[in-house]
């Protein structure tokens, strides 16, 4: 695979050959598989500097929690959360970080604090102004396909067509951002694992993420199993503590299939799944 970059205002990331991996750190009492694991800043910092020990290029810091049913937090419960982690981080590390944010105000005051990427789960529905912020300092944007609210999402009828669907939403959050002046360089772009898709669907998109490479060639891809419902399913309902080695064998599909971006929670475990699938993919690529 060709070497591109995703492109920020201090730095580059190239993606292509080798996948990058985003070790998530959640600063939330509420999240789905680690919630108030890591909610005191010394906590935080500390995990997030273990997982960058690891292998981690990214580290995604969240203050709100997106699980199925949960609400959202106040403005300033957020800021209190995640700008503290994210000024001690830059101090203690140059790995780019990324905000896990759906509100603008909270991407400026991040982006302010040293963060270089906006994660943005509802890619620009909830609050557009998120491109605004991202394209004043040039940072970079990830856009994720979702449907309805993180409190509603697993209530809405599944769409009959959940790849069209998906490229159709992604298209049109890329137009908002480039018109509001984000760089198409500095998107990337995430199918959105578990927000409002059935748990067969999410199987049919790591299925299909070569398509969506097609679709989108000139941005990064991302994806987001990590410990996800549908893994649990799949393995008997299994709790979200048990679904490390499912998680690596949806890691291992999404490579195989050209994703750029994986972001986990178990970052030794996904580096050693990733660097193994690119060994059988460069190996099949050579006998092309």
């Amino acid at each position: 695979m060709p070497i591109r970059q995703w492109k920020f205002a201090r730095r580059s990331l190239p993606y292509g050959e080798r996948t990058l991996v985003m070790g998530v750190l959640n600063i939330t009492p509420d999240s789905f598989s680690d919630g108030g694991k890591f909610f005191s800043p010394e906590s935080a910092v500390e995990h997030a500097l273990e997982m960058i020990a690891e292998g981690a290029d990214i580290i995604d810091i969240g203050g709100e929690s997106t699980r199925p049913g949960s609400a959202f937090v106040s403005e300033e419960e957020e800021l209190r959360r995640v700008i503290p982690v994210i000024k001690r981080l830059t101090t203690e590390t140059s790995m780019p970080i990324s905000v896990d944010t759906t509100k603008s105000s909270v991407a400026r005051a991040a982006l302010a604090a040293g963060a270089e990427i906006v994660n943005d789960i509802s890619a620009l529905r909830f609050d557009p102004a998120i491109a605004d912020e991202v394209a004043k300092v040039k940072a970079g944007l990830v856009l994720m396909h979702s449907r309805g609210t993180p409190k509603t999402m697993q209530q809405l009828p599944p769409v009959d067509d959940i790849i069209s669907e998906v490229i159709r939403g992604l298209r049109e959050s890329i137009a908002v951002a480039e018109q509001r002046g984000v760089s198409a360089e500095s998107i990337a772009i995430d199918p959105g694992i578990g927000f409002g898709k059935t748990a067969a669907q999410n199987v049919e998109i790591i299925a299909h993420l070569d398509q969506l490479a097609h679709e989108f060639a000139d941005f990064p891809i991302l994806i987001g199993t990590s410990r996800k419902s549908f893994i649990g399913k799949l393995l008997d309902d299994a709790p979200a503590d048990q679904r490390l080695h499912g998680t690596i064998a949806s890691i291992a599909a999404a490579v195989l299939k050209g994703v750029h971006i994986v972001r986990v929670h178990d970052v030794k475990a996904a580096v050693d799944a990733v660097t193994v699938a690119e060994a059988i993919r460069s190996a099949a690529v050579k006998e092309l």
